[in-house]
């Protein structure tokens, strides 16, 4: 019974963040330049927060998976 009840509860909090980024994303259509080294790119503000997102995502697997390969030797 315990784990259908955390189960239900991760349900429902990826459901919160699902409607979160929704919302977070229909509220920043509007274009931004965003200067990358050389290059200035133009693109909504939604996708440069999706492309924020992914690389904090990618970092922190790579720095979780680093620390348990270092603790499991």
């Amino acid at each position: 019974m315990g784990n259908d009840v955390i189960h239900k509860i991760k349900l429902a909090v990826i459901a919160i963040l699902a409607i979160l980024v929704l919302i977070i994303a229909l509220q920043n259509t509007a274009n931004v330049e965003t200067k990358i080294l050389f290059a200035t790119v133009t693109m909504p503000r939604a996708i440069l927060l999706f492309v924020m997102l992914a690389i904090g995502f990618v970092i922190g697997w790579l720095s979780g998976a680093r620390y348990s390969i270092k603790t499991k030797d």
